[in-house]
């Protein structure tokens, strides 16, 4: 074993001094740090894949849309067409339109998504009904759960549905229509529960005063989050398919998933702030030991030690104490993680509602540990370790042989 090596050892033996109690805080605080890090940014990436997993299951993977205009004629043989392209799982010509509902005097305006009745279920994967059945025959619609609440609805309830024509239509009367309620679904996304309801093509057709077309050609893949597989995919699609442009669901969703990216990064950069006031009760800790070890290190010097030995034993204690800490961070966080469900039900008895299942519409919190994440934290923790390190080394290696011998 080294010389600084084995001095900063010795001076990190408990001795039951100001010092010791300063080491043990600076130790338990990147411990801290490190693990509210770590917990933090894989709780939000596990918020990150459900929201990913919610919108891949409702909205579709790649959206066909016209070049020029609004309809695009001739969907069936065009979806007939990309039905065939390897990879495609399913396919739904669609007209997307904002509708104004009415039910008792309360008012609503969602998205109305007009589409084949077996397409809805293929295409936006939200699970078994609610209450009523996804049959869009007749004069019928499906309406999230959210949106059935806002209008005081139910199965079998009458909704007036109001034509978006009716405001921009000069010559034209569009008379409001009532369709019952077929069914209630709910995907777990109030954005998406209070915000579309699905009717048959044919009925959204006649309140846009539309014969044939549609606005919108939807497509499903098998290979949404593969970057590399979805762009040759897309490249297929947009070869059997030339006169329409291309909106992938990242595309669509850009904003989402950029206010995701923000808030973990955020998140992290203020949680790290705890880390880095940790690494400074290192540095008080160092400063502190200086002090104490004055003497010594006039000796040590006096013997023939050079600065950068002396600097050696300083720096090692800190580095130390830092590693130590976030030795025991990855330890706390890996066992806060694996028993995460536990705590969160353990403080909901407790009274704490920390994840409340209502509110989230999730079973259980989600979280996802990234590799990257971990050694991320690690260097950012070493680094300011070093730093803080180096200038109470820097103060005991300056110090005067003489004067310190004297004090």
């Amino acid at each position: 074993m080294n010389f600084p090596l084995f001095l900063a050892l010795k001076y990190l033996k408990p001795k039951r001094s100001v010092a010791s109690v300063i080491t043990l805080v600076s130790v338990l605080g990147v411990m801290l740090g490190v693990a509210a890090v770590i917990i933090v940014r894989s709780v939000m990436t596990g918020f990150g894949d459900i929201w990913e997993e919610k919108i891949l299951d409702f909205k579709p993977h790649i959206s066909l849309v016209p070049r020029s205009g609004n309809v695009i004629p001739g969907e069936d043989a065009i979806a007939e067409a990309i039905r065939r392209v390897p990879g495609v799982t399913c396919v739904t010509p669609e007209i997307d339109t904002r509708v104004l509902l009415s039910h008792r005097g309360r008012v609503l305006a969602p998205v109305m998504l007009g589409v084949d009745g077996d397409d809805f279920v293929r295409a936006y994967r939200v699970g078994a009904p609610r209450a009523g059945t996804y049959d869009l025959s007749g004069d019928s619609l499906v309406i999230g759960a959210s949106a059935a609440r806002s209008l005081g609805v139910w199965v079998g309830d009458e909704i007036t549905v109001y034509s978006p024509k009716t405001l921009v239509a000069q010559d034209e009367v569009f008379l409001p229509v009532k369709w019952k309620v077929a069914g209630v679904f709910s995907c777990g996304q109030h954005e998406y529960d209070s915000g579309y309801v699905v009717a048959s093509l044919p009925n959204v057709r006649d309140i846009m005063g539309m014969e044939h077309g549609v606005f919108a050609i939807h497509v499903k893949t098998d290979c949404p989050t593969d970057p590399v597989r979805f762009d040759a995919l897309a490249a297929q699609i947009s070869a059997v398919a030339p006169g329409l442009r291309q909106i992938s669901w990242r595309e669509a969703d850009r904003e989402i998933f950029s206010a995701l990216a923000v808030e973990k990064n955020m998140t992290a950069l203020l949680l790290s702030l705890i880390s880095l006031v940790a690494v400074f009760c290192v540095m008080n800790t160092l400063l502190v030991l200086t002090v104490q070890k004055t003497p010594e290190i006039g000796l040590l010097k006096a013997l023939g030690f050079s600065r950068a030995q002396i600097m050696k034993v300083f720096m090692v204690h800190g580095m130390i104490q830092c590693g130590a800490g976030i030795l025991l961070g990855l330890l706390v966080s890996w066992a806060v993680l694996s028993n995460l469900q536990n705590i969160v039900e353990w403080l909901a008895r407790m009274g704490l509602e920390v994840f409340p299942a209502s509110v989230y519409g999730l079973a259980a919190i989600p979280h996802r540990l990234i590799v990257s994440d971990i050694f991320w934290v690690v260097g950012l923790v070493f680094v300011f370790g070093l730093l803080a390190s180096f200038l109470p080394a820097l103060c005991a290696s300056l110090k005067d042989p003489v004067k310190a011998l004297n004090q």
